[in-house]
């Protein structure tokens, strides 16, 4: 018969250093989970340049393209912004204990519904090394524990982090782990860990999220890949619309909240279109239509459309446009082709705002405004664990919140059934 042989990564070991963590973590008061995360950003932020030189020889030996290699990039801007997450995360209200409800029955008892912490926490996610410092913070803060997986792109990059952040005085041993990232082992080990870990969140392209979501045994939260829409409307303003487009296209296309379609009203179609190819094929992305979109923008290199980029989340400089009767039309082509993750109406008639509001199946909706902003940072979560497009639990950018469940408490005086 043969014999199971354990992995040379020791995750269960790993797995039970961070249970032990977690029942410690739940202990610590706000003040003492503050006091760490504002411990941690300060040791960031002295280490920055050990930082850039481990993620310089994860940069060297990638060979990730342009798109994916900007996910890796760690700059100083990037790391300043990531100490300023947790320290964002540090000034925040702790959920921990808060009371959702209390109400007293007939016969006396009084029920109290408060929030608690999860317990073990896995990610597992791709070549970001931001992930590694926003999602400890958010789990240290809710008294949690956590374990990484993250991508082999980023293994000095990670264990860095993971090393700076585990050194800080109060941390609890093994509340923070990380996986072994050199081979698929420690993935099927992790979703699989029912007992040990208390749920799973996957960050990263929709290979990676469906491959989890099918085969853990453990309670998953979906975070989504991003094939984001925008419908420039009939009364859309046309500069509005314009910087709207170009910066949810351009300024950082390879992060899911980036857009990827654009829909124009027919009725403006013929002035629209051509103007915003120009500015986009300006601003060197790659634009692809409908029959539509190319007969208006003859000439200008746009490519015709097949079925694939439709569904496709691209991630780079590209965009495909596509030209819809009427707001019904742009609605229903959002809800069959998105992913749920963000979408956009550029409109001055506040009805078809509210109906694209309303009837649009996505996590965030927006209202004028660019599909870069959903994001934990700029919802004032201070940073997230990612963008649910699930119905269940949790919903868009969470954070806090979502990373507690839920007790009663009941208080009697030797009341019996």
């Amino acid at each position: 018969m043969a014999t199971s042989v354990r992995t040379p990564s020791s995750t269960r070991d790993k797995l039970l250093r961070a249970q032990s963590a977690a029942a410690r973590m739940a202990q610590l008061t706000t003040v003492e989970k503050n006091a760490i995360l504002l411990v941690m950003a300060d040791a960031i932020a002295a280490n920055a340049a050990h930082i850039i030189e481990a993620n310089q020889a994860d940069l060297e030996k990638s060979g990730l393209a342009r798109a994916m290699r900007d996910r890796l990039l760690l700059t100083p801007e990037r790391i300043a912004a990531m100490v300023a997450g947790v320290r964002e995360v540090a000034s925040l209200p702790d959920p921990v204990g808060e009371m959702i409800a209390e109400w007293t029955r007939p016969n006396g008892l009084r029920i109290r519904k408060v929030r608690v912490p999860l317990g073990v926490v896995g990610v597992v996610y791709e070549s970001r090394p931001n992930v590694t410092v926003d999602c400890a913070s958010l789990v240290l803060k809710t008294g949690n524990a956590i374990v990484l997986r993250g991508g082999k792109e980023a293994v000095h990059s990670n264990q860095k982090l993971v090393e700076i952040m585990s050194q800080v005085d109060g941390v609890p041993e093994g509340v923070i782990e990380l996986l072994d990232s050199s081979t698929r082992n420690s993935v099927h080990e992790l979703i699989k860990a029912r007992g040990l870990v208390d749920v799973l969140i996957p960050r990263g392209g929709p290979g990676l999220i469906s491959f989890v979501a099918d085969n853990a045994t453990v309670p998953v939260i979906e975070t989504g890949a991003g094939n984001c829409h925008i419908f420039v409307d009939e009364s859309a303003d046309f500069e509005m619309a314009d910087g709207i487009v170009i910066n949810a296209k351009t300024q950082r296309p390879s992060v899911c909240n980036s857009a990827e379609k654009l829909l124009v009203h027919r009725r403006i179609a013929e002035q629209y279109i051509p103007r915003i190819v120009k500015k986009l094929l300006d601003n060197g992305v790659e634009v692809r239509g409908d029959d539509e979109t190319c007969r208006l923008a003859a000439g200008m290199g746009v490519r015709a459309a097949d079925a694939q980029d439709w569904t496709e989340e691209y991630l780079r400089l590209c965009i495909t446009i596509r030209v819809v009767a009427n707001i019904e039309d742009a609605i229903a082509h959002i809800n069959r082709y998105s992913t749920k993750n963000s979408e956009a109406i550029v409109a001055s008639d506040e009805a078809h705002a509210r109906q694209f509001l309303r009837l649009v199946d996505s996590a965030v909706v927006y209202w004028n405004a660019s599909t870069r902003f959903s994001d934990g940072g700029e919802f004032g979560f201070g940073a997230e664990m990612g963008i649910s497009t699930q119905k269940l639990h949790c919903r868009g950018p969470f954070a806090l919140a979502e990373l507690t469940s839920a007790k009663y408490e009941v208080i009697g005086s030797g009341q019996v059934r």
